[in-house]
């Protein structure tokens, strides 16, 4: 099919008629299917049930150094847990502490430290004029939720396959001390899928901020998140390299097993520099006497070491890659070629990112929502759910069956369409009156 730029006012209205038709065809099937967000399927989570019965009544409970985990203590995490996610992370076990189950609180918790007490002797957030921090868009909702709770303000940078702008990343932190922050998901980025170049991570090691307690907030969501075993992106380790270039305290870099073994009982985790590991204890041993070491130790029984996780993660890849392949493939049958907007084709991670025609993706969700699949909201990739362009969409292909992924990617390409010809019909027949 020839782009629809190119169609003439009567062959766009014999388009948008037959889309017409498509989209009645989907809002008679009474669908109600949700893909707001990207959460593990059943399936997914089936992976994890032997790890249940790693721990009963009759197990010794003890770690390896004799501690007791049934009991209080260990501020920072069992030696065993902090090798295993040491080990995932990238990261030296002296240099981490294992959290709860959620590192989306951990992220909260810095934040909120940061504003009371300040880091590092510097002076409390919450006591300066004006705070802000920078956000690689499109991006993570929940990361810019955060800073938008606590009144911080927030910055778009923009994303390219590479990572964020670093020209203006460097100079904007260079110039204003009242930046303290960015926020990054480095591999297989939320929405996009991009995984940081080496340039991007070297350069991100060598900032040099206006403000000594600048942060950047390295969220390695999906480090070990693959969706094919020869085809994979890595990342220069971002602790090692500030520090091999002097710059050790720049980076708190946040990881967890929320989609690696279950969402709501996984076990987070920080790795930083040996500073401001001391500096987050201080507080940490005010709020806690120390997260649960059963789940910790269950975890580490259940993989064992880090082969035993990675290939835990393909077991992953080959129920969620088939959807992500499917979405691919439609799109490609469906939009290719039309001019009606591009996506993503990430080797990781939980999204596929589309971007449709300036000024139609709330509309293209509304419809979607309308006949009957829930998406995203449009503008939730961006600070305070603007997006000034109003084309970002995020597409989350794992929780649905695939037979329910296959419908509903259809139904958003008609959606897509429906809206994109509406636009181009507008424009040509306010042309054709000038």
């Amino acid at each position: 099919m020839k782009p629809y730029s190119e169609m003439t006012i009567y062959e766009l209205e014999q388009e948008l008629k037959m889309i017409r038709k498509h989209y009645r065809h989907f809002q008679d099937l009474d669908l109600h299917l949700d893909m707001s967000r990207g959460k593990p399927c059943t399936e997914q989570l089936d992976l994890s049930m032997e790890m249940l019965d790693e721990l009963n009544g009759e197990v010794d409970l003890r770690c390896e150094d004799g501690t007791d985990c049934r009991n209080y203590g260990v501020l920072d995490g069992i030696r065993e847990a902090k090798e295993l996610i040491g080990d995932m992370m990238e990261n030296h076990p002296d240099n981490i502490i294992i959290y709860g189950n959620s590192s989306l609180n951990v992220m909260y918790d810095t934040v909120a430290r940061a504003m009371t007490h300040g880091i590092m002797g510097n002076k409390p957030w919450a006591k300066l004029d004006r705070v802000k921090f920078l956000c690689p868009v499109p991006g993570y909702d929940r990361h810019f939720a955060i800073t938008e709770y606590f009144g911080i303000e927030m910055i778009c940078v923009p994303m390219s396959p590479t990572g964020p702008d670093m020209d203006l990343v460097e100079k904007l932190v260079s110039e204003d001390d009242a930046i303290k922050g960015i926020w990054c998901v480095p591999k297989y980025s939320n929405p996009q899928g991009y995984s940081y170049s080496d340039e991007t991570v070297r350069r991100f090691a060598r900032l040099k901020p206006a403000a000594p307690d600048f942060r950047i907030f390295w969220d390695n969501a999906y480090g070990i998140h693959h969706l094919y075993d020869l085809d994979q992106d890595y990342l220069i380790e971002i602790l090692a390299e500030c520090k091999r270039v002097g710059n050790p305290d720049l980076v708190y870099k946040f990881a967890s097993t929320s989609k690696i073994t279950f969402p709501g009982s996984g076990i987070a985790a920080m790795a930083t520099s040996l500073n401001n590991l001391e500096d987050i204890k201080k507080q940490l041993k005010v709020q806690t006497i120390g997260h649960d070491k059963v789940n910790q130790l269950r975890h580490v029984r259940f993989f064992g070491d880090i082969y035993g996780m990675t290939q835990h993660m393909r077991k992953h890849a080959d129920i969620i890659r088939p959807k992500f392949e499917a979405v691919e493939r439609i799109f490609e049958e469906e939009l290719e070629g039309i001019g009606a907007g591009s996506w993503t084709k990430p080797k990781g991670g939980y999204f596929i990112s589309f971007d449709s025609l300036p000024g139609c993706a709330r509309a293209i969700v509304a419809k979607a929502k309308k006949a009957g699949v829930t998406l995203t909201g449009a503008g939730a990739t961006y600070p305070y759910g603007i997006d000034p362009n109003d084309s970002n969409i995020r597409i989350a292909p794992t929780y649905p069956t695939l037979e329910d992924l296959q419908i509903a990617a259809r139904l958003f390409t008609v959606c897509v369409k429906m809206v994109t010809l509406e636009k181009m019909l507008d424009e040509k027949r306010s042309n054709a009156e000038v």
